[in-house]
């Protein structure tokens, strides 16, 4: 008997229409790691259909146990333990990988370790790599709906730090670390998927 773990909807709806794009963006990829893998549900549902790719999650320590729980459930070859990291402080003792996937995390961190994240890319990824993030974004200083609105608020309302971040800020910390956007792409529920290239 399989023991019930931690679910997110969200995740549930979205893993379709990403899914979509990472069959283009990491077509000629091999080691994907994802920041912040959560419950573990993107990456079990992409390391399935996506079986030339090896899918390494990443969380902070906390949420590790669940999320190696689903991921030994799942028991896919290309699907490993996945790993402790903490943006801020963990360093990083293996290979670089030739793609990048994080998916609703960069209105969770503070904009200072959004900063670090974008930072450190050089450290995790290869010269060529490909760099997908998924999430909701503003355009010219416009939150693209009132749901967006309305969850920047309540964001802000559990910690000031956070909120939904500037598709032009993002895209800048990209190119300073030798990222260019190669796409960005509309999701469904005033989402977006950047998508970007070395």
């Amino acid at each position: 008997m399989q023991t019930a773990l931690p679910f997110s909807q969200a995740c549930e709806n979205n893993k379709g229409p990403i899914l979509q794009i990472l069959r283009s963006a990491f077509a000629n990829r091999q080691q994907v790691l994802e920041i912040g893998s959560g419950t573990g549900q993107h990456a079990e549902h992409f390391a399935r259909e996506l079986a030339h790719l090896h899918w390494q999650c990443s969380d902070q320590p906390a949420y590790l146990p669940d999320l190696n729980l689903r991921l030994q459930q799942a028991k896919r070859p290309n699907l490993p333990t996945a790993i402790a990291l903490d943006i801020r402080k963990s360093s990083w003792p293996y290979a670089k990988v030739d793609a990048l996937f994080s998916a609703n995390t960069l209105h969770i961190m503070s904009w200072a370790v959004v900063q670090q994240l974008f930072a450190r890319l050089d450290e995790f990824c290869r010269p060529s790599a490909s760099l997908c993030i998924y999430g909701p974004f503003n355009y010219q200083g416009q939150f693209t709906s009132a749901s967006n609105q309305a969850f920047d608020h309540s964001l802000k309302q559990r910690d000031p730090a956070m909120g939904i971040r500037a598709q032009e800020a993002v895209v800048k910390l990209a190119a300073e670390a030798g990222f260019a956007l190669e796409a960005d792409h509309a999701m469904p529920a005033n989402n977006r998927l950047l998508h970007f290239q070395r």
